[in-house]
């Protein structure tokens, strides 16, 4: 049997744990960072809250006799996902980083690209009125010096009480989003920027096509580079990435060799250990 960390952050997570489930040989444990009051729940093993940084993510392998690592998050979680590339190195097991396809500037796109929010925010200046800002919670507080803009924030959960907030609305909801209602609160708002990072995926996308349609400025956030490593761009992707992994070792196995009596959370890979 092997065990596979599952750390989450967007629904892809949720959808590898449901898949993972019915893979016979595996057991998955999903992680959530545990920033949303109530985040989607993957099937099977949860554990809510951080890891205490590469050291204690290194603890947890071990203590938890994780076998393979799988790096979920979202494209904007760099930290953990350097922290998950360092520990894995470190305890010697394997890593697979699901990166669903960032989006790609089309023909009737008006967009502005910058690097990081702080760059958003310089973007603005002088340059928007009406801006719907669409980056989250934990960075609004980037954008609260800018008091001659007002902003529509969309967000999962509102903000903590003591964070600076932007001048404007706070309107807390989750995806997906339909075109039709993209399209309404660009209209209703009179918005004419957009502030949105480059997530990918289809559940906020109907955004990007809604200024497209109407000719909205979008200031568009670059993803952060990703740690080196194994990558794949869906779910499904992972699931034959896993099998393979599976077949591997039972290749690999050597019956006539005593079976193995170290514990799962040897140093070594479960390919090393012939499990």
């Amino acid at each position: 049997m092997l065990r596979v960390l599952i750390i989450g952050g967007i629904g892809d997570a949720v959808e590898l744990a449901a898949k993972v489930a019915n893979i016979p040989g595996i057991e998955a444990i999903s992680s959530l960072a545990g920033r949303t009051r109530e985040p989607a729940t993957p099937v099977g093993n949860v554990r809510i809250g951080g890891f205490g940084g590469v050291a204690g993510l290194v603890t947890y392998l071990r203590e938890m006799q994780i076998d393979i690592l799988i790096d979920a998050t979202h494209p904007f979680a760099n930290q953990i996902s350097e922290n998950a590339a360092a520990a894995t190195q470190e305890v010697g097991i394997p890593r697979l980083m699901v990166i669903r396809p960032a989006w790609e500037k089309l023909k009737d796109d008006y967009w502005l690209e910058v690097e990081n929010n702080l760059a958003a925010a310089a973007v603005l200046a002088n340059q928007a009125n009406r801006v719907f800002l669409t980056i989250g919670r934990q960075e609004i507080a980037t954008f609260a010096h800018l008091q001659e803009i007002w902003f529509l924030m969309r967000m999962i959960d509102p903000p903590n009480a003591d964070v600076v907030v932007p001048p404007g609305l706070i309107l807390c909801d989750r995806g997906p989003f339909s075109l039709e209602n993209e399209q309404e609160i660009l209209l209703k708002y009179n918005i004419d920027t957009i502030v949105s990072k480059n997530s990918g995926g289809s559940a906020t996308y109907p955004k990007i096509i809604a200024a497209r349609k109407l000719g909205i400025k979008v200031v568009m956030v670059n993803r952060p580079p990703v740690p080196p490593g194994e990558q794949v761009a869906d779910v499904e992707s992972a699931v034959q990435w896993l099998r393979g992994c599976l077949k591997s070792i039972r290749i690999n196995r050597d019956p006539p060799n005593p079976p193995y009596k170290g514990g799962l959370n040897s140093s070594k890979s479960p390919l090393e250990r012939g499990i």
